[in-house]
């Protein structure tokens, strides 16, 4: 059997009804979703079952409902196997926020811990810019060689950075909404055919989000992180980590850092994964392993029909 590689998604994932089957199945599912509630002293659960969609999708909201709908799937595959993921797989990664799963799935944070955190980088990162004046798009077709090109030209309007490297063709820009406009229009200028603005609240991952960073380094240096139980392939090194100070510092960084997605996904396989597993809501990543990597198996997981076979 392949060596397994789990992979978590970010935001973009939630959807209303998200990990509903999953807790009706699951005695540990549902414990990770209580666990999540009492943190943050609310029911985010019956939001993310009932909505509304719009208030599921808010920044503060979506990162630990996400984070919420990976542990609980983590939680019951450890229930259904009778094994730890340090077990079952030989690596982890996670998506931009989905790095805080990758992270308390091999027990580096714990999960009340990581919710406090998600809602805190939530609210930061919608804080750090006005509604309005930051914008991302998404350049596909383009290589990162072109899209630096776009970006150098939107850059005489403001700032712009690639935020997110996803796969191959599918390249994510983001800062001043001026700059992402003047951006999206050198990439039409130079020939790609699709160029679109990302329905998103805040510039993620670019130097604007400085105030978020400093508030996440502030808070990340307040919490107690442990030695990673398997290899953590960090957004902005596309490299194995295992050590919490490290790991902390990654997670800071990675605030206004590009997402290195496809150097990380080749990394993993370079290193030994033959079978990428995404943990949580939906088949986002799915999607990336599979525009990014030949000769790996991919499944994800929501349900316990899920895990059927894998193991």
């Amino acid at each position: 059997m392949a060596h397994t590689g789990f992979i978590f998604p970010g935001q973009g994932s939630q959807t209303v009804g998200m990990g509903v089957e999953l807790a009706a199945e699951s005695a540990a599912a549902r414990a990770v979703f209580d666990e999540v509630d009492d943190a943050l002293g609310e029911n985010l659960f019956q939001l993310m079952a009932e909505g509304p969609e719009e208030q599921l999708r808010l920044t503060r909201n979506a990162q630990p409902a996400l984070f919420a709908s990976s542990l609980a799937v983590v939680r019951a595959l450890q229930e259904a196997t009778g094994q730890t993921l340090a077990q079952l797989g030989i690596m982890v990664a996670g998506h931009s926020l989905g790095e805080y799963a990758a992270l308390a799935s091999v027990g580096t944070l714990n999960i009340p811990a990581e919710a406090r955190l998600l809602r805190l980088r939530g609210d930061s990162m919608q804080a750090a810019v006005p509604v309005g004046s930051g914008a991302m798009a998404a350049l596909l077709g383009a290589d990162m060689e072109q899209a630096a090109e776009f970006v150098a030209a939107g850059s005489a309007a403001g700032l712009v950075q690639i935020a997110n490297d996803n796969a191959p063709g599918q390249i994510v820009i983001s800062g001043e909404l001026a700059a992402i406009e003047a951006a999206m229009q050198a990439a039409r200028d130079g020939g790609l055919r699709r160029v679109m603005q990302l329905p998103v609240s805040a510039p993620f991952h670019c130097d604007l989000m400085a105030p978020a960073a400093a508030v996440m380094a502030e808070a990340l240096a307040d919490t107690d992180l442990q030695t990673a139980q398997l290899p953590v392939y960090c957004n902005v090194t596309a490299a194995p980590e295992t050590e919490a100070a490290r790991l902390r510092d990654n997670l800071v960084e990675q605030v206004t850092g590009r997402v290195r997605w496809r150097e990380t996904l080749a990394a993993m396989q370079q290193d030994g994964a033959g079978r990428f597993i995404e943990l949580g809501t939906g088949k986002v990543l799915s999607g990336l392993v599979k525009r990014t990597l030949e000769g790996v198996e991919i499944a994800n997981i929501e349900r316990l029909a899920d895990i059927e076979g894998l193991w």
